[in-house]
């Protein structure tokens, strides 16, 4: 069910933001602000949505780790909110500008591992990343001539190839995981 009213919305992220950093200790700033998101399915159509910006001198730690507490801010959010599955492109949150940096990031190595791609005819495989990132991946991917992608994979194992264009039946290997800390 999309956001109906986004004035109520805003109120109980705000009151879980405050929550969070009352009992989490937590040193937090946040600006909630209404926006547009274009709706997934056919009809492509904008919807209500509402972007969090964070600040403060916790930013560090919420971007960390490839903004794995960011989205899981997002993703209760999305759950306060009671939001669909495919709805959760509604709240988004943001802090120290690290999505529109990791877009860039990601379309800068989706690029050069295209060129490699059609160079060498090998198949390139990136470590397994959520959907959204695979999602920027094929989409900086659909620009460019002489490839293909497809994702691989299950759950938190899933990741993206590119082929060459009209290889996709090329075998690949499972990239490797990436080690972090409690991760073995």
């Amino acid at each position: 069910m999309p956001i109906q009213d986004l004035q109520v919305a805003a109120q109980k992220i705000a009151g879980f933001l405050n929550s969070l950093n009352k009992l989490g200790g937590l040193r937090l700033k946040y600006r909630i602000a209404a926006g547009e998101a274009t709706r997934s399915g056919e009809d492509g159509q904008p919807g209500a949505a509402l972007n969090v910006e964070l600040a403060g001198s916790d930013v560090p730690l919420v971007i960390q780790h490839n903004g794995e507490l960011l989205r899981a801010l997002e993703t209760l959010a999305a759950q306060i909110l009671r939001l669909d599955h495919f709805e959760h492109h509604l709240v988004s949150f943001d802090a120290g500008n690290f999505k529109a940096l990791r877009a860039q990031e990601l379309h800068l190595v989706a690029t050069a591992a295209a060129e490699k791609v059609r160079q060498t005819g090998v198949p390139y495989s990136f470590p397994p990343m959520n959907s959204r990132e695979r999602r920027m991946v094929h989409m900086a991917c659909r620009a460019l001539a002489g490839i293909e992608t497809a994702s691989v994979g299950e759950g938190s194992n899933r990741f993206l190839v590119i082929f060459p264009e009209g290889k996709t039946d090329l075998p690949v290997s499972q990239p490797m995981k990436p080690r972090g800390p409690g991760r073995r």
